[in-house]
């Protein structure tokens, strides 16, 4: 069963821009991971300021596994630019098959 992974985050003032430009340049960085079936930026436009970054995986085992390596890599160098979110609060849904 498919599951839907929604990380909400809280960008300050101005700065949603910056994080768009971001993700665009990453756009296809998790295409090929194991169980990873699509990606989503949303943007907020009517009674929201977050902005909702949605993905969805074949099972939760295979989003454990991408979390879990992409925690390793966070550890490692980065390109030195400061994080754009505030904060964020991940949600997770199963698919259901009508």
């Amino acid at each position: 069963m498919s599951i839907v992974v929604i990380n909400a985050l809280s960008i300050p003032g101005e700065a949603g821009p910056e994080l768009e430009k971001r993700f665009a340049a990453r756009k296809h960085s998790v295409d090929q991971e194991p169980g990873f079936e699509g990606f989503q930026l949303l943007r907020p436009v009517n009674g929201e300021d977050r902005y909702f970054v949605y993905t969805q995986w074949a099972t939760r085992d295979d989003f454990e596994n991408w979390r879990n390596k992409r925690s390793e890599a966070a550890h490692a160098p980065n390109d030195g630019k400061k994080p754009v979110a505030s904060g964020a609060d991940l949600m997770e849904f199963e698919v259901v098959e009508l």
